[in-house]
C-alpha cells in the first residue's frame, strides 16, 4: 500500500505536469495584420489576404477546391491548390477590379484545369492551362 505522503508528492506532480502542458505558446508579434488571414499555395509561398477578399466568386472557389483536395483540418495552414504565380495573378486580378466576366471565365477554367490534373493521375495526357494577361 502506498503512503499517503507519496500520494500527495504524486498528486503534485500530476498537477505539475497537467500544468506545463496547458501552458500557451504567445508570440510577440501577431501571425497577421488585424482583418487578414494567411493561406499558403502548394510551392509553400505565404499569403497575407484581407477578410474581403472573401466576397470575391475566384477565392471562394479556391477555397472550395482547397476543401475538396486537402480536406478540412482543424490544425495547419489553410494551403490553396495552385502555385504562387497563379495565386500572384488572382490577387492582381482583385485589385485591379477586373470584369465579372473575367472572373467568371476564370472560374470555369478552374475547373477544366481541375480535371485535366485528374486526367493527368489517370495516365492519360498531359493539358496545361494557359492563362493570358488582362
Amino acid at each position: 500500500m502506498i503512503s499517503t505522503k507519496k500520494l500527495i508528492k504524486m498528486a503534485k506532480k500530476w498537477q505539475r505536469m497537467a500544468v506545463a502542458s496547458r501552458k500557451r505558446v504567445s508570440w510577440s508579434r501577431p501571425v497577421t495584420d488585424e482583418g487578414h488571414f494567411v493561406v499558403y499555395t502548394t510551392d509553400g509561398r505565404r499569403f497575407m489576404i484581407p477578410l474581403w477578399y472573401l466576397k470575391m466568386d475566384i477565392f471562394r472557389e479556391l477555397l472550395r477546391m482547397a476543401e475538396e483536395e486537402f480536406g478540412i483540418g482543424a490544425s495547419g495552414p489553410i494551403t490553396l491548390p495552385c502555385e504562387s504565380s497563379f495565386m500572384e495573378y488572382i490577387i492582381s486580378m482583385i485589385q485591379k477590379h477586373v470584369a465579372k466576366d473575367l472572373e467568371n471565365a476564370l472560374i470555369a477554367s478552374l475547373s477544366s484545369c481541375r480535371y485535366s490534373s485528374l486526367v493527368e493521375h489517370q495516365g492519360q495526357t498531359n493539358h496545361h492551362l494557359l492563362i493570358s494577361s488582362f
